[in-house]
């Protein structure tokens, strides 16, 4: 039987993650607390900050920030988008 924890992005109870997405305290919060369903959501997400900042995942500065986003997406009061972000689907061709 699946896991199941109320997830505090999509306000209902739903399949959990399998384990604890990063060793930390951060990564035990979202484990408790977050379903599969919005962790894939905050993977999409992250990759589109990734993109559009072009970060360098070797820079702990780039980490650090990606953390603090994921707080915010789970926790807080959502995470930003760039200025200048215009959804994939929305750009004209």
């Amino acid at each position: 039987m699946a896991r199941t924890v109320f997830c505090i992005k999509l306000g209902q109870e739903l399949e959990g993650l399998e384990e604890p997405p990063q060793p930390d305290e951060l990564g035990q919060r979202i484990f408790e607390n977050v379903s599969k369903e919005a962790w894939k959501m905050w993977l999409s997400h992250q990759i589109m900050l990734i993109n559009e900042y072009r970060l360098n995942l070797a820079d702990p500065k780039a980490n650090q920030f990606l953390d603090e986003q994921m707080e915010q997406y789970f926790f807080g009061g959502g995470a930003e988008t760039p200025p200048d972000y215009v959804p994939q689907n929305s750009k004209s061709k």
